[in-house]
């Protein structure tokens, strides 16, 4: 499926066309995202938190990584400044999205880098 966006022409400028192809894109659930930093760029791998049992038969976590998004720095950027205005627009229609112990024990612990 694609998408046509005509974008606003400023002054003396010539209106482009922007169009979304999404006709290769995939989608996948993730509840735990691991990101690492690098001098050029960020890379983001997407996963699912999945219990399992240990060597010793103690549960422990499994970070499995189903998807890996590379970005450079102003991408990165980018993303963070979406991300932020559609949390702050769902919160104020919604309410505060609760990120204590509660959320942690139910998407599994954090991934350090």
């Amino acid at each position: 499926m694609a998408d046509n966006h005509p974008t606003q022409a400023q002054p003396n400028q010539q209106q482009i066309q922007f169009r979304i192809d999404d006709s290769r894109m995939h989608t996948a659930y993730a509840n735990t995202i691991r990101t690492t930093p690098t001098g050029d760029e960020v890379i983001l791998d997407f996963g699912i938190n999945l219990p399992s049992p240990g060597p010793d038969g103690k549960p422990m976590l499994v970070f499995d990584v189903g998807s890996r998004v590379v970005l450079n720095w102003r991408g990165a950027k980018r993303l963070a400044v979406s991300l932020s205005q559609i949390v702050r627009q769902f919160e104020e229609a919604n309410g505060e999205i609760p990120l204590g112990n509660q959320q942690q024990q139910a998407s599994g612990p954090r991934m350090a880098h």
